[in-house]
């Protein structure tokens, strides 16, 4: 038998049980969080030969993938985003919003360039306009390419650009063996041809992606096994000096939910030695109150 005590008991823990769903909380507590960070630009080629498929499915598909690993390996960096083909294209500037920034990366297709080609200097030079010319910390650009690129300006960029203290990490793409580049035309594939009428063949240029890491202190990496090649260049990155960002704010709440959860279970105890008093033909509710 359930007596009116023990039901308002019961309702004094459905009141308590309630405000703690509601998780009440007071006033708003701001503090700011000092956070270091390497400056870091992935500059990616997507000009027409990075369709070419001597690597599986093709270098553009595994490039984006390797890139999007990189970029989930990479948090707690500022990421900055170049695409690049005939001209150089910024996509991001340098944030710590990684989703964007892979977002950006699940699109890039040969169609986004205006030009084709691949001007690798141009990637470079661009990269700069994202770090502060003043900045007395390292940086870091990470150009993935096949290094289909037929002009010299790339090696002499890199070496300017180490002079502001950018590391240059080449991630080479394809093989040297090479294939040919495939287009549509008029709904239908086909494949790029020289003046001759005779189909190209696309080959990764490891001679100009190792010079270009050797012009600007960096490394060269060639792309085979994304997850080994990520570990590596991410244990490179590490290397580069850290510096302090702009101080982020978060609000805070005071929480008060733990005095509810007493109170609620300070009603369940008494609730419970009440009614196995009552139920006791020998309890004196006056003496166990030490009246």
């Amino acid at each position: 038998m359930v007596t009116s005590k023990g039901m308002d008991q019961n309702r004094f823990v459905l009141i308590f049980a309630i405000f703690l769903l509601y998780r009440p909380i007071q006033g708003t507590r701001k503090q700011k969080v000092k956070a270091k960070s390497a400056d870091i630009i992935i500059a990616l080629d997507i000009s027409q030969s990075m369709l070419a498929d001597d690597i599986s499915p093709n270098r553009m598909e595994k490039a984006k993938r390797f890139t999007s690993q990189l970029i989930k390996n990479l948090k707690g960096e500022r990421l900055g985003l170049i695409f690049f083909a005939g001209s150089a294209y910024l996509q991001m500037p340098l944030t710590n919003d990684y989703a964007a920034t892979e977002l950006f990366i699940k699109s890039a297709n040969p169609q986004q360039a205006g030009t084709q080609g691949t001007v690798i200097a141009d990637a470079i030079n661009l990269s700069q306009n994202l770090f502060a010319n003043d900045s007395p910390y390292q940086k870091a650009l990470v150009l993935i390419t096949d290094g289909e690129n037929h002009e010299t300006e790339a090696i002499e960029a890199a070496r300017e650009v180490s002079e502001n203290g950018t590391f240059i990490f080449t991630i080479g793409v394809g093989t040297q063996e090479g294939a040919m580049v495939p287009f549509e035309q008029n709904g239908r594939q086909v494949f790029k041809q020289d003046g001759s009428g005779n189909p190209v063949k696309s080959r990764l240029n490891v001679a100009l992606l190792q010079d270009i890491a050797d012009a600007s202190n960096g490394k060269f990496y060639l792309l085979d096994d994304g997850f080994s090649l990520t570990r590596k260049i991410v244990n490179d990155l590490s290397k580069i000096e850290k510096q302090d960002v702009e101080q982020r704010s978060f609000t805070d709440f005071n929480s008060f939910f733990q005095y509810f959860l007493a109170f609620g279970l300070i009603c369940l105890i008494i609730e419970y030695f009440l009614s196995n008093k009552i139920r006791s033909s020998k309890f004196n509710f006056k003496e166990w109150l030490g009246l």
